[in-house]
């Protein structure tokens, strides 16, 4: 087994980078769980990590040791969640990727690197749990393996949702009736011609006894027979 640094979450890139450079030898040997075999290793990750859902989280991890590689190390990094001997989600050696993290899962490493970033994308509620690293690589002597030992948890916090509420203009249209046209207003045109039928029958009206009085005086006015 091997040792697991904690480190807070949210910690800034560049701290990240300074963190992933520390030399093995600036951590104490007799604090590591493997410091009674043969070598001394050890594992990094951060103990806790939070994300929005819909959106993605990167989990860094690094990890050490002494022994002498093998000329193919045959080095492989292998993701579980859940807990210590929970299911595997990602190995990078077969490309598998566990069906619930289908086209979400990202590994941004490449052998010997002894560092890299988990991305998983679109976060979704059933995402929060904790996280596993498990490294696999091939020494001199045997194939070794080892892992994180609390790994990561990840705690997802609901997405904002806003609601915006756009402005609606309501019209309608009043018939010689008196009775609201709301049929017509779908047709434009025919609100229209309503409107113009109105106007011409209140010029009308106004206009009739207008020109009665002019025949009337006309016809007083005309030379009797």
């Amino acid at each position: 087994m091997a040792l697991l640094v904690s480190l807070p979450g949210r910690i800034p890139d560049m701290a990240w980078v300074l963190f992933l450079l520390l030399p093995a030898a600036c951590l104490q040997a007799g604090n590591l769980e493997g410091s009674n075999r043969e070598k001394l290793y050890g594992f990094g990750q951060p103990t806790h990590i939070s994300g929005v859902q819909g959106s993605s989280i990167a989990i860094p991890f690094f990890f050490y040791f002494s022994w002498e590689l093998a000329k193919d190390p045959q080095m492989r990094i292998l993701w579980r969640w859940k807990e210590f001997h929970g299911e595997f989600i990602y190995n990078s050696s077969s490309g598998f990727i566990h069906k619930h993290f289908k086209d979400r899962l990202i590994l941004n490493w490449t052998q010997p690197q002894t560092s890299g970033v988990l991305r998983i994308l679109d976060l979704k509620e059933e995402d929060q749990t904790v996280y596993f690293c498990q490294v696999h690589l091939k020494t001199t002597k045997r194939m070794e393996v080892f892992q994180s030992i609390n790994g990561t948890r990840l705690i997802i916090t609901p997405a904002v949702r806003t609601t915006t509420k756009s402005p609606s203009i309501v019209t309608s249209a009043v018939t010689p009736d008196g009775l609201e046209d709301t049929e017509n207003l779908r047709n434009p045109s025919l609100v229209s011609l309503v409107a113009t039928v109105g106007v011409v029958v209140a010029m009308a009206v106004l206009i009739t006894p207008v020109y009665v009085m002019l025949i009337f005086l006309w016809w007083k006015k005309r030379p009797a027979d």
